[in-house]
Formats: C-alpha cells, sequence, structure tokens
C-alpha cells in the first residue's frame, strides 16, 4: 500500500568551521532545485551542542526563506529539501525534512517512493511500536532508520553502526530512494536505493572561511554543487552509503548488487540540463533526444506527404531537443510560445481543471511565428494531453495552418511508482490508444513519438557503463519487481484527482485525528490551530 509519492530536491551541507551559518547557503542551494519542487521547503540545521534548528513551510525557497527566516536557522551543517504538490500532500505537515529525537536525534530528507508500504508499517506498528505522524514514506523511511541505529543500544555510535543500520534499511525496503540525514553533533549522510532510480551526488570544496579542511555537499543534482563553488562532482552509486563528518569521508556498499537502473525520466524532463546525472550530461542527452527523434520526423512526414515550415519548442526542457531537430532538417526555428516564468509546471497541478487553466496563463502564443505556416511543436513528452490539447488549440487560434507534435519521450502508457507523481492509467492519454487516437484526442494533424530504443540510446551512449534505465512509465515493466494490478489500482485511486480533491476537503473538515486501519492512511494528522507539525522541534517559520 502506497503512501505519498513525491519528486522533490534533497541538499546536505558540511561546513568544516562550525562556527559558520550554513543555512543562507543552504538555501540558494534549494533554490537551484526549485524546479523539482514548488509546493514547499525546508532547512534544519544543527548548531552548538546538537541542537537543531527548523524552518519550512508551503511555498517557494524565495518566499519562505528571507532573511529573518535564515537567521534563525544556527549551525555549520543541515539538510533542505523542495517538494512538489502530490496527492494529499498540501499541508506542511509533510514538508520536508523531517525528525526524530530518538535514537541521537535524526533528520531526514528523501527523494523516491517505497512500495512495501503496507508491511513496513506493520512492522513499525508492531514491532518497533513507533508512530508515524504523515501520510509520507518519507516519515517512515526515517523511522526504519532510527529504529535500526536503536538497537545498537549504545550511548555513542560509529560509522559502523551507521552502515549497519542503512544496511538495514535497504534491505527491509523496496522501492526507489535517494536519502540525506544528518545525526546530531555527528556529522550527514547520503545513501541511495540498489538500483539508483533516484539521484543523488557529493562535491567537496577547500573550507570558506579558515583555508583549512573542507566543506562537503550532497544534492539530487549536480549544478548544485557547480552554483555553490564545489568541485569533484560524484554520485553516489546504487545501494551506497556515505557519511561524512568533520574528520573525513567514510564510505561503503551496504546493498546486494542489483541492475543498475537510473530514471529516464529524469534526463527527459525533470532534471535541469545543466546537471549530470550518473555520468550523463542532461543537455547532451538532450541534443541526441533531438538528433535521433528528427530520423523519425523525416520518415513520418515522408509517410504522410507533409511538410513543415517552422520547428517550435514548448519551453522550457524541449528547447534544446527542438533546436537540434530543426538543425538537422535545416528547418528555421522559432521561440512561437513565451512562457510567464511565475508559472508552476503543469503537469504536477492539482487538478484538471486548474491545469487547464494554467497553460493559457503559462503560455502566450506569438501570431506571428504561426499564421499560415504548417508548424512542428516539438515537447519533451505528452503524460495527459491537457496541456498539449491546449498548445495545439492555441496554435490554430492564431492561424496555423497544420499542427504537427513530436514527443521526444515515447507514448507514457503507464503510472510511476518511484517517485514521480503520474496520474492513473486512465487519465494517461496514450493509454489505450494508438498514435491516431491521440493525434484525435489532443487536436493535432499528427503526433510522432520517440521510439524506446532511440531514447535509451540517446542517454546511453553518454555513459555505456549504465546497462539499463527504470521506463516504466512506457514498458509497464518495473525494475524492483513487487508490482501487481493490486497495487496499481491502489496507487490509481490515491492519485486521482477525484481523490486528490476529497482528500483535500476532509484535510479541511479534519480536527487533526487520522489513523491508519489495514494498511490505509485516513484522515489527517495535522494540527489545525496553526502549532508546528513535527513534534518536538520549533518550526521558526513565521516566528516574530
Amino acid at each position: 500500500m502506497p503512501l505519498h509519492h513525491q519528486l522533490c530536491g534533497i541538499l546536505g551541507l558540511l561546513l568544516h568551521d562550525p562556527a559558520v551559518d550554513a543555512a543562507s547557503e543552504i538555501a540558494e542551494g534549494l533554490s537551484l532545485l526549485q524546479h523539482r519542487g514548488q509546493d514547499a521547503c525546508g532547512i534544519i540545521t544543527c548548531g552548538p551542542k546538537g541542537r537543531f534548528f527548523q524552518c519550512k513551510a508551503n511555498g517557494m525557497v524565495r518566499d519562505v526563506f528571507d532573511a529573518n527566516s535564515i537567521s534563525r536557522l544556527i549551525g555549520g551543517m543541515g539538510v533542505g529539501h523542495v517538494r512538489y504538490p502530490t496527492a494529499g500532500s498540501f499541508n506542511n505537515a509533510e514538508a520536508q525534512p523531517f525528525y526524530v529525537n530518538s535514537p541521537y536525534g535524526i533528520v531526514f530528507a528523501h527523494n523516491g517512493n517505497l512500495i512495501n508500504t503496507s508491511s513496513l508499517m506493520q512492522y513499525m506498528d508492531q514491532v518497533a511500536h513507533r508512530h508515524i505522524n504523515t501520510a509520507s514514506d518519507s516519515e517512515l523511511l526515517l523511522n526504519i532508520f532510527a529504529n535500526n541505529l536503536q538497537q545498537t543500544g549504545k550511548f555513542r555510535i560509529n560509522e559502523e553502526d551507521i552502515f549497519t543500520a542503512i544496511g538495514g534499511v535497504v534491505s527491509q525496503c523496496k522501492g526507489a530512494y535517494a536519502c540525506v540525514a544528518m545525526l546530531a553533533g555527528f556529522g550527514i549522510i547520503a545513501f541511495r536505493d540498489p538500483n539508483g532510480i533516484r539521484p543523488v551526488g557529493m562535491a567537496s570544496r577547500k573550507a570558506a572561511s579558515s583555508g583549512e579542511g573542507m566543506d562537503y555537499i550532497f544534492a539530487s543534482e549536480s549544478v548544485v554543487a557547480d552554483a555553490c563553488g564545489f568541485s569533484d562532482w560524484e554520485d553516489v552509486k546504487p545501494g551506497e552509503a556515505v557519511i561524512i563528518t568533520r574528520n573525513g569521508i567514510s564510505r561503503r556498499q551496504v546493498a546486494t548488487p542489483a541492475t543498475f537502473a537510473p530514471d529516464i525520466f529524469e534526463f527527459v524532463y525533470f532534471a535541469r540540463p545543466d546537471s549530470v546525472i550518473d555520468g550523463v550530461s542532461v543537455y547532451r542527452s538532450r541534443m541526441a533526444m533531438g538528433d535521433v527523434l528528427a530520423e523519425k520526423v523525416q520518415q513520418v512526414l515522408t509517410e504522410n506527404n507533409l511538410t513543415v515550415d517552422v520547428v517550435i519548442p514548448v519551453p522550457d526542457t524541449s528547447r534544446v531537443a527542438a533546436l537540434n531537430l530543426a538543425q538537422k532538417l535545416a528547418l528555421p526555428y522559432r521561440e512561437g510560445f513565451i512562457k510567464n516564468r511565475y508559472v508552476g509546471r503543469t503537469f504536477i497541478m492539482p487538478g484538471q481543471q486548474m491545469r487547464r487553466k494554467n497553460v493559457r496563463k503559462k503560455l502566450n502564443a506569438m501570431a506571428l511565428e504561426f499564421a499560415n505556416k504548417n508548424v512542428l511543436i516539438v515537447d519533451d513528452s505528452i503524460v495527459r494531453g491537457t496541456t498539449s490539447k491546449e498548445i495545439v488549440q492555441m496554435a490554430k487560434d492564431v492561424g496555423a495552418k497544420k499542427v504537427i507534435v513530436a514527443s521526444c519521450a515515447p507514448p507514457i502508457r503507464y503510472p510511476n511508482v518511484y517517485g514521480i507523481d503520474m496520474p492513473s492509467r486512465k487519465e494517461l492519454v496514450a493509454h489505450g490508444r494508438d498514435e491516431n487516437s491521440i493525434a484525435r484526442a489532443i487536436g493535432a494533424d499528427l503526433v510522432i513519438f520517440q521510439t524506446l530504443s532511440d531514447l535509451v540510446e540517446s542517454v546511453r551512449h553518454l555513459n555505456t557503463g549504465i546497462p539499463t534505465f527504470d521506463c516504466s512509465v512506457f514498458t509497464g515493466e518495473y525494475v524492483t519487481g513487487g508490482v501487481d494490478e493490486s497495487y496499481l489500482q491502489h496507487i490509481e485511486d490515491l492519485r486521482s484527482d477525484n481523490n486528490r480533491l476529497k482528500l483535500n476537503t476532509s484535510e479541511l473538515q479534519s480536527k487533526g485525528d487520522g489513523v491508519f486501519t489495514n494498511g490505509h492512511f485516513t484522515g489527517n494528522t495535522t494540527p489545525t490551530n496553526g502549532s508546528d507539525d513535527t513534534v518536538g522541534l520549533h518550526n521558526t517559520w513565521k516566528s516574530n
């Protein structure tokens, strides 16, 4: 039984000089990960005598972390997180990082999703006797880690104890997870699931304050390290745990070998183009996607006796591929859609009506580039088709003769269970439809999809050491196993737009009492009086 699923950005920072506060740099790093989540954000730092300081809330990084908020976050190491809105997760009770005071004081941030939460919840209740206060599997992961550490029974723990505890986590938990943790007065930790589905890496620099010693950073994407002056970026390996203290770095493979299969959708859509993930330049992979898509477009246009006058990208993610495609086909490339940068990503908006309304706010079509032309619109992917339908209509409204849509990704026909909150199968425009039916559904004259083999090769040729990718949204094959029809049905029930609206309503009406029944979360555990929602740790958000 799944809990709530989040594709997020995570960050951990340890400064060599504990007297220098890390919060401002963590906030800067989170702003560079804002594309991974615009719904909520949080930072917890560790100050003198191991005391934690927390600030988290719904909203963008720039809004939550003003000068006043940052000034209250004391300490030379910390963990940060950004989250996008998912089924039911619209209150700051589920904003991360999470915290437990026992054992030792642990802070935890996570990107991904577990697929065996039902049995884990039962274990937490019946064996570990730990209370899970939210419907986030990130809190569940934290408590499993904490419970494993508790088993040492030690007054003080060492790296060996931590590696043993994380080894227990990866053997107990199935799914996708990239995690960053912090132990009070000890250091920061990162680990990754055995398949390496979700990304996290690390980098270092000479200590900015004293010139002696090293500062260290963990982050979802390398762009954070680049912008903050860190170098020697290195991905945390699948199934690996890394512990960093002011005395140095310890690394260990804590999981049994599994198929390395990073999520290919990171390269298609989520990651920034200036990031390098698992040794692959996201920018170069998108260039390659455009090159091979050009060949498919040429073939399909010839078969349909069609010509194209102009190539126009849907900003921003598809720009790189669209430019390469246009160059390969010797066609004009034009920025026909102008984007309002202050509106969030539409496919992760909660509610179909909100998404439809938002597309027109987000993009404006310039008639000059469309009028009386056969237009090839290039997009990174087509999910629900809501955005694509609006975009096609916008192009026709300003005078396009024919509108052909080319997708850098194959048809998305299956839900993602590894941390991307995609809709149910019936909401996916490609589910149960061939390409002609998809074209009719979005109002296009023609739709052209990248082949899966071409997409995989576009990424893999930049690092042949990656044996395969998680392509489950295209194939329905889930690399971890353990995903059957009943699981998919439950995850679809949870994620459907109707259930989101119902859950939101119930949260507003709830008096704060929520329970797990037969592995299913019902109700809401969030205090409704504005009090702090992380038990035992004060939230400085909006403090006077």
